[in-house]
């Protein structure tokens, strides 16, 4: 019975001290959430790190190590989360001869194209997910030979109609815009929402973030403000209102950024709204850039939720651009509805030269909207044009009567973009013997601020068909052509992309942007 007590008492000790073991374990492991935020700031003493084991963040989410940069094979399938829209159908003139959409300068899909395939994936593994290519996007990320508005004109238009050259039945019709470049803002007020999450961590995300924003910064100037907000678990504000010549701080701020933790982007749209407001220029640029895979997963979480969230916060005057980070698990559909209902611009980041494209080269553009709710209209004469085919803009269509309501949303233009819309037609056979336009293009769109749109109308008649396709025309039709192919269209034919690369290896692709397509479409064809 002695014996037994021992024992019993002996248990009881080890229990307790083992308790007590535990319990200022936990206290060490609630320690280290001080010294690195669930903001992603690093805190504490210097030099202090997270010790917390078995891959835990601070908040108790498991760090996600999936996003590590990893050999890709060229079928394998490609996570992306994709607002499908079914492929434009041809629409019979005598049924609906007008077709209305928004306009839209967004690039992002071409530069997820690059991304993927200079990753390594192959053809059928792009074709898998061909309908996240929207074919605007990759035409618009290219410049074209345009005239520049002329003097009280907001737009500079060039117009061509050519033989189809995958339909020997059809037409093609191209009209662009050319934005004007002037500007005229009082200042920058900027504020950079960063996701810190812990589905930043992969170098060709937070780090290449951090990258990208050193070529604004380096541009910035004595007007501009800036403010930085962070989010994953939670928000937080890192900087406000700091001086555009400040830039070693900004860049501090930046480069101290870590990943880590969940993803509430809601709590981080509120306070970047809440901090444009409170440094808002009047007369200047007020715009939130926010910067993040999309991958939402603690409030506001889809496209639909953040569209009707974005849609009353628009209201205020400032202007919600998103630059896109990374592979695998991306999520496309919430950056395109943030962009598209914040009034902004949506770019995907693949590298330091599109970072420095955006940031740099295409700067007044990213930054200077000069034209807001721009809305296009396509009247075809029934008499003379039999069918039609919207090639791309499947998520910006309109009803026809929204053109004229000036309540109704639609893309923003900045300074210097160039807005391409391409029609697939079959004219009539028989033409009637009147003087009358084929068809007209009415453009109607707000100076920034304004209430009211302003209406233009172009009459487009037989004088712009050409049985020659310009240099222009043939790289518009290549990259089209590519389009359906990654598609999957039931209207591409049996055009292939070693066809493609015939006919731009005749151009002379001056333009970098335009000799890289050629040279992607050469290692896709290599693979």
């Amino acid at each position: 019975m002695k014996k037994t007590r021992i024992f019993s008492q002996l248990g009881a000790l080890l229990l307790a001290l083992l308790m007590v073991f535990s319990l200022a374990s936990c206290a060490a492991g609630n320690l280290n959430e001080d010294y690195i935020g669930n903001d992603g700031i690093m805190g504490g003493p210097a030099g202090s790190q997270n010790n917390n084991s078995n891959n835990m963040t601070p908040e108790g989410d498991i760090a996600d190590d999936n996003f590590a940069d990893e050999e890709i094979g060229e079928d394998e399938d490609i996570d992306i989360d994709i607002s499908v829209a079914p492929e434009n159908p041809f629409i019979n003139t005598s049924e609906n001869n007008v077709s209305t959409f928004s306009a839209d300068v967004d690039t992002a899909s071409y530069a997820y194209f690059r991304k993927l395939v200079n990753s390594g994936y192959g053809l059928n593994a792009l074709k898998g997910s061909g309908a996240s290519f929207r074919i605007e996007e990759f035409i618009n990320y290219f410049k074209y030979d345009v005239p520049q508005p002329e003097e009280g004109e907001l737009f500079g238009v060039h117009t061509e109609i050519v033989p189809c050259p995958w339909s020997e039945e059809t037409m093609l019709f191209r009209v662009t815009l050319q934005a004007e470049q002037a500007v005229n803002a009082n200042g920058n007020n900027l504020v950079f929402l960063i996701d810190v999450s812990g589905s930043m961590q992969s170098s060709d995300k937070l780090p290449l973030l951090k990258r990208s924003f050193e070529y604004l910064v380096d541009n910035l100037g004595g007007d501009d403000v800036v403010s930085i907000v962070t989010y994953s678990g939670r928000e937080a504000v890192v900087l406000e209102g700091c001086n555009g010549l400040d830039k070693e701080r900004i860049m501090s701020a930046i480069n101290s950024l870590t990943a880590s933790g969940s993803t509430n982007g809601e709590a981080g749209l509120t306070k970047a709204y809440q901090i444009a407001e409170t440094y808002f220029i009047e007369g200047g640029n007020n715009r939130i850039i926010m910067a993040s895979d999309g991958d939402l997963n603690v409030g506001i979480s889809s496209a639909d939720q953040l569209t009707s969230y974005i849609e009353e916060k628009r209201e205020q005057g400032v202007y919600l651009s998103v630059l896109g980070f990374g592979t695998g698990n991306y999520r496309d559909a919430n950056m395109e509805a943030i962009a598209d209902n914040g009034n902004g611009v949506y770019y995907y980041i693949d590298g330091d030269s599109e970072a420095e494209k955006v940031f740099g080269t295409d700067l007044f553009g990213t930054l200077y909207t000069v034209a807001e709710d721009v809305k296009l209209q396509i009247d075809f004469n029934a008499d003379k044009v039999e069918s039609y085919r919207l090639i791309g803009y499947e998520n910006r269509l309109l009803a026809n009567e929204d053109f004229e309501n000036d309540q109704k949303d639609a893309g923003e233009v900045g300074a210097s973009h160039q807005v391409t819309v391409c029609y697939e037609i079959k004219l009539r056979e028989a033409q009637p013997d009147v003087e009358a336009p084929l068809m007209t293009l009415k453009v109607r769109y707000k100076n920034p601020g304004e209430p009211i749109s302003i209406p233009n109308e172009y009459g487009i008649d037989e004088s712009y068909i050409s049985l020659e396709l310009s240099d222009d025309m043939k790289f518009i039709t290549s990259v089209i052509e590519t389009c359906m192919i990654l598609r999957s269209s039931k209207y591409v034919g049996d055009i292939t992309l070693e066809e493609i690369m015939q006919t731009l290896s005749s151009l002379e692709l001056e333009d970098p942007y335009k000799a890289e397509f050629y040279e992607i479409l050469q290692t896709l064809v290599a693979k």
